[in-house]
């Protein structure tokens, strides 16, 4: 439980501090990876429900036994992601380094797994413990 609590802090920690930038870089990404962006929406809500997932991921980390379904949610995200950039890749869609950039998605769904195999399904609570002791 301690391992998955450490990779979900960790996670949501590194998202934030990657995401949150990306406010601030709209015209910077088109001119670095042309053409410029031409649907600020498109842009602006994957940010914003990417930067709402490290919070999930920080939620996850203070109770993983509780929160254990959603870690599957989170596996499925980062796996998406990767796959999708791998296909846009081969197709031609985006460049290496953007490629490159999702490596860290990719250990994170990896690790994410190990948690949720490593994390109990069910963790009784010492009032619940207590109450089942004295019945």
């Amino acid at each position: 439980m301690k391992l998955a609590r450490k990779i979900f802090l960790g996670a949501g920690i590194w998202g934030l501090l990657v995401m949150t930038p990306l406010y601030f870089m709209y015209d910077t990404v088109g001119r670095q990876y042309p053409p410029p962006i031409t649907h600020p929406d498109m842009y602006y809500g994957f940010v914003g429900v990417t930067w709402v997932w490290q919070i999930a991921y920080l939620v996850i980390s203070t109770d993983p036994v509780r929160y254990r379904p959603f870690m599957l949610v989170g596996i499925l995200a980062k796996t998406l992601y990767f796959t999708t950039m791998c296909a846009l890749y081969a197709t031609g869609g985006v460049q290496r380094s953007q490629l490159a950039a999702v490596t860290p998605d990719l250990v994170l769904a990896i690790l994410f797994a190990v948690a949720f195999v490593k994390t109990p399904r069910f963790w009784p609570s010492s009032a619940l413990t207590a109450q089942l002791a004295n019945n």
